[in-house]
């Protein structure tokens, strides 16, 4: 989500590495493509006179290899040299970016780093990191049901967009969500007679949308009303990625929670009283899950939604602008440079969002780069890698990086980002010599359908860097 055609905007495709101060472990799934011949067996003495034996099968053993510590250090000189041609491609339009060496933090490469430029979804790197800083990494959040009067029972949201409408034990668009059927079987086990349902959407506050959005993202699929109830991500077909979006998300998990009771009586809003009874609830997954499905899919709505938790876990408002605020504020109280950057949402759905390379590359070196030293690295940030999609295997790069013709597939690890006029790609890519380096290019004014391939050659002859 967020990389969409849907009023004037381009629709893509949205759907750890763990450096130790000696050491770095890079999951790398390299994607690969292998042909198995089923045949008769035959016994030896069937077989023509001087044929030999068929040999054994390969069996493949994908694991965990350590990056070494000393690999070859990358120079300045040898990363310039590598990814000059590809990097004055004229597909990519106007063109910045930045390339560090993720254990040393030397910057290696770079053209216009502090440029501020519409990043898209690769605003999402800035909110990933500054809920991962800001908040506990096993935060749930807990949506309930409590009793109203004459037999009216009262949803309370939680800000949770993760919650589900889905039936038990069936897929869920969201990893490991709370269910509206476990609400249901709590509201009837409490033995409590339900007449009508309600939906309180008090905890956020302000405008649902903002004005630098489209309406017509609603029907698109890249965007909906931010409530504080909602289930599916307000998707009218659950499981669809791309899935049009309802406008009344709180009132349409009521309805949901409504059918499940067998109650037919008009879904309205309401305040739930003080000290009223609890009869149900359900919890999200933690916070490091949800940070990722954000990241994986692209998902504007969670992201908007984590930018609201962030805000009031810091005694800020349950707004949109605050949790704007919110992630920018964290990053600077943790010694990220936010000078050049203006947030209007925490998902890259407005292009009034300005970021610069340097800052997205500068999480991505600490999010893969050594604990201690004198960089300003947190660790809390290091399980946004493992939401981060693999070049020619998962999420929103699963159709990019075409294996046999780029080397970064299965290497790569990054953050897609579309608009109309603007690509991004911001991750790390483990080069041949074992050195993990960190990147964030931006290109903007062509076709993504011209700058993304651009953008990914880049990215692959980082990967075949020795560059020394």
């Amino acid at each position: 989500m967020g990389e969409g055609i849907q009023g004037g905007r381009l629709r893509g495709r949205r759907r750890a590495v763990v450096w130790t101060l000696v050491s770095v472990i890079v999951l790398a799934l390299i994607a690969s493509s292998v042909l198995f011949v089923a045949l008769r067996a035959n016994r030896s003495d069937d077989l023509p006179a001087g044929v030999p034996p068929r040999p054994a099968p390969i069996a493949a053993k994908p694991e965990i290899s350590p990056v070494a510590a000393n690999a070859p250090l990358p120079t300045a000189d040898g990363v310039t040299k590598q990814i000059s041609a590809a990097s004055r491609a004229p597909q990519l339009g106007e063109f910045t970016g930045q390339v560090s060496d993720s254990l040393t933090g030397a910057i290696l490469w770079s053209k216009g780093p502090n440029t501020p430029r519409v990043p898209a979804s690769n605003t999402k790197i800035l909110t990933a990191a500054a809920a991962l800083l800001g908040l506990p990494h096993d935060a749930r959040l807990t949506t309930s049901v409590v009793v109203g009067a004459d037999g009216q029972v009262i949803v309370k949201g939680a800000g949770d967009p993760t919650l589900s409408a889905q039936p038990k034990r069936s897929q869920t668009f969201y990893t490991d969500p709370g269910r509206i059927a476990d609400l249901a079987d709590q509201i009837r086990k409490s033995g409590v007679p339900v007449t009508s349902v309600a939906v309180d959407t008090s905890a956020y506050s302000g405008p649902t949308m903002d004005s630098s959005w489209s309406k017509e993202d609603i029907a698109g699929g890249d965007i909906a009303p931010i409530e504080s109830l909602m289930t599916d991500g307000a998707r009218i077909d659950r499981l669809n990625e791309y899935s049009p979006r309802v406008n009344t998300p709180a009132i349409t998990a009521g309805e949901q929670l409504a059918k499940s009771l067998d109650v037919d009586a008009p879904v309205r809003q309401a305040t739930a009283p003080a000290g009223a009874r609890t009869v149900a609830s359900v919890r999200s997954a933690p916070l490091v899950t949800r940070v990722n499905d954000m990241l994986r899919y692209s998902d504007n709505v969670l992201a908007e939604a984590l930018g609201i938790e962030l805000s009031v876990a810091h005694g800020g408002p349950a707004t949109l602008a605050g949790g704007t605020s919110a992630v920018k504020q964290t990053l600077a109280d943790n010694k990220f440079d936010v000078s050049n950057v203006t947030l209007r949402d925490t998902s890259g759905l407005s292009y009034r969002n300005l970021v610069p390379a340097a800052l997205l590359d500068r999480l991505m070196a600490s999010a893969s780069g050594p604990t201690g030293g004198d960089q300003p690295i947190d660790t809390k940030i290091r399980p946004m890698l493992d939401g981060l999609p693999v070049a020619g295997g998962t999420g929103t790069l699963a159709d990019r990086f075409t294996v046999g013709e780029n080397p970064g597939a299965g290497w790569v690890r990054a953050k897609t980002g579309t608009l109309t006029g603007v690509s991004s790609l911001t991750g790390i890519v483990q080069t041949v010599d074992g050195r993990v380096l960190s990147f964030a290019l931006i290109s903007g004014g062509t076709s993504p359908a011209d700058a993304r391939p651009a953008l990914d050659t880049v990215a692959g002859k980082l990967r075949e860097c020795g560059c020394r």
